[in-house]
């Protein structure tokens, strides 16, 4: 503020001194909406077109599958003004939208994470499917997977072997089979083990 803002001493003294008892302007705070039973094709750009129409909307993040990158149906829209918001979760709850009724209403501050809008400016790639399955490929298995897995293995080779007995072929992978049912004991005395552990913890 200028010093000279009033015409006299006196007067720049009232002056000041009514400036500091003028109540100030209170902040504008956000508001955070959270949004259930989003129909499939109301993504993150409709979303924001669509309700950028109530006010400036901040952030926008539509809960999607990491495997799929599928809608989960349900998205938290965080705008500019906490009034706005309520507005929002007020004329929008049970509003029908492609054969749906949205499901909406305002999230307290005090429960907004910090971490929920993590990403949210990043645009959508779908997840490849081919990183997917090599991920899921790779991922460490735990003992019961293994257990079973080589069960599945050995029982298939049975299997084979008995189909190749009829057929009159002969088909006798012996070394094989030894080695699968000695793992599979292996990895039942690890499991049992671990049970055990578990037991006694």
């Amino acid at each position: 503020m200028p010093e000279n803002a009033a015409l006299d001493v006196n007067e720049q003294k009232e002056f000041t001194k009514k400036l500091k008892n003028y109540p100030k302007k209170v902040a504008v705070k956000p508001g955070v909406v959270y949004i259930g039973q989003i129909p499939h094709g109301f993504y993150e750009n409709q979303m924001r077109e669509f309700f950028g129409q109530f006010g400036k909307v901040r952030r926008l993040r539509l809960s999607r599958s990491k495997k799929t990158g599928n809608s989960k149906g349900f998205a938290f829209i965080e705008f500019e003004s906490e009034e706005v918001a309520e507005i929002v979760a007020e004329t929008m709850d049970n509003y029908l939208m492609y054969e749906k009724l949205l499901k909406c209403k305002v999230v307290p501050p005090e429960k907004v994470k910090p971490g929920l809008f993590i990403g949210c400016n990043r645009p959508f790639r779908k997840p490849k499917s081919h990183i997917i399955a090599r991920k899921r490929h790779n991922k460490p298995k735990s003992t019961t997977q293994q257990l079973a897995s080589t069960s599945k293995v050995l029982k298939g080779l049975k299997k084979k072997m008995a189909k190749f007995e009829e057929l009159g072929i002969q088909y006798n992978p012996k070394e094989l089979e030894n080695s699968l049912e000695k793992q599979i004991q292996e990895l039942k005395g690890k499991k049992s083990k671990s049970k055990t552990a578990i037991d006694t913890s």
